[in-house]
């Protein structure tokens, strides 16, 4: 299988006050493109610096990472941030949208930064918005939709760049159970289609839907298993 992430000894500490905090340790990691990882872990455990440093919102302190076949580990801000505009997507508890703009032209905001044409803008984005099912909503505004909905605007504005990796921290955190897993299995259509899919999330349900799930606990993965292994150990 193609490798799409690669990461060798990658840690990250920060320093509060006079003390070091290591917040992820020496992370040995390796994902197939195409896979559907959940990551969970207590509050503090380094999942979120985890998705951080993945997604190219951070970088390490020590270590090695290569994402989709380039070794980013120590390029500098403004490479970092074309590498998180060409091959990441990202979907956050909060939604993120614009209050002021439209569906539509919150999926294409990303695309403006990217500078591509505006007929091109709009057709990416009237695609990414019937990926997700929400094409008859594309002219209302975030306060005219719902929790899952604007959820789904999010998903769409994630994946209208047709990023290498979608990342999503606690993407159903604001949304009710039944709206919730509408989301995750939207999750789960897009990464039948061949996205690369990493969540972190506290809630088992949540974690169930991936193939494959890391845990985290004191800034070190303590546990990597598949999902059938995870529901074989629960059935007993």
């Amino acid at each position: 299988m193609e490798t799409i992430i690669r990461t060798k000894g990658l840690s990250r500490d920060y320093m509060v006050g006079a003390q070091v905090v290591h917040a992820l340790r020496d992370l040995d990691l390796i994902i197939n493109r195409g896979e559907f990882v959940a990551i969970m872990g207590p509050s503090g455990s380094g999942k979120s610096t985890c998705m951080h440093l993945l997604g190219c919102l951070d970088t390490p302190s020590s270590g090695s990472y290569e994402l989709d076949g380039e070794d980013i580990s120590g390029i500098g801000p403004d490479k970092l941030a074309s590498v998180r505009q060409r091959k990441v997507g990202f979907v956050f508890q909060a939604f993120n949208l614009l209050s002021g703009a439209n569906a539509q032209r919150n999926v294409e905001m990303p695309l403006m930064y990217g500078a591509v044409e505006r007929e091109s803008r709009r057709q990416r984005a009237s695609e990414a918005l019937d990926a997700v099912g929400l094409s008859d909503r594309a002219h209302h505004l975030p306060a005219q939709l719902s929790g899952g909905q604007m959820q789904r605007v999010a998903i769409a504005r994630a994946i209208v760049n047709r990023p290498s990796l979608l990342l999503a921290d606690e993407p159903t955190g604001a949304l009710d159970t039944t709206t919730g897993q509408e989301i995750m299995n939207l999750f789960r259509d897009l990464n039948k289609q061949g996205i690369t899919v990493i969540l972190v999330t506290h809630e088992e349900e949540v974690a169930n839907f991936a193939q494959r799930i890391l845990e985290f606990r004191d800034g070190c993965l303590t546990s990597d298993r598949s999902r059938q292994d995870v529901l074989g150990m629960q059935s007993l």
